[in-house]
């Protein structure tokens, strides 16, 4: 039996807005890490992403891809997953472990926020969430990947997210016009 994908888009938090702090347990280290020792000296990509996702995963390639090719100009990718894992237990700690593993471990840490609360900090809704920061920790981008989606047969190029990445490391302009993400809704605690 397939997953609903009951579409949710992002709600786009303002931009200029400081990156909320945080310390979460990261899968794979299983260390404590803050995004103060994560951050990028250009930038800092924070993804909302879960393990099972149809969204994700039909995005993987651009966001390992994504996460390899501007490390080396500066920018740090950090996964965040957020779902519960009471009901979906799919998406624990043991099992993000794996998943970046099979992924070849890309991003500088894929941590777990069991609390919600970050996402909650960063008004994250769906899987997959974008949001980049400058090397300020001021959000320039939050939006989708590109325009393909799992059911729509279009190109997965990633070219949303790439083009304010380059704008910010050319420092060009970002363009303000953004679309929001769309994927899975983030799995909520129930209580």
């Amino acid at each position: 039996m397939g997953y609903v994908m009951a579409a949710t888009y992002s709600t786009m938090m303002p931009l200029g807005t400081e990156a909320p702090d945080f310390k979460l347990f990261d899968s794979v280290t299983g260390l404590q890490l803050s995004l103060q020792t994560l951050r990028g000296n250009k930038a800092t990509l924070i993804m909302f992403i879960c393990n099972h996702c149809p969204y994700v995963l039909h995005v993987k390639q651009q966001l390992v891809a994504i996460a390899e090719q501007y490390l080396p100009k500066g920018v740090s990718t950090i996964a965040i997953s957020s779902n519960d894992i009471v009901a979906y237990p799919q998406d624990a700690p043991d099992k993000m472990r794996a998943l970046s593993a099979e992924w070849g471990n890309p991003f500088q840490a894929y941590l777990f926020d069991q609390t919600q609360a970050v996402a909650k900090a960063y008004q994250a809704a769906c899987t997959p969430d974008f949001f980049l920061f400058d090397s300020e920790l001021q959000c320039v981008y939050r939006g989708r990947l590109d325009a393909s989606t799992p059911k729509n047969n279009l190109p997965l190029t990633g070219e949303d997210l790439r083009n304010a990445l380059e704008a910010l490391l050319t420092d060009s302009p970002v363009n303000p016009e953004q679309i929001p993400s769309i994927g899975c809704n983030i799995k909520w605690h129930s209580n």
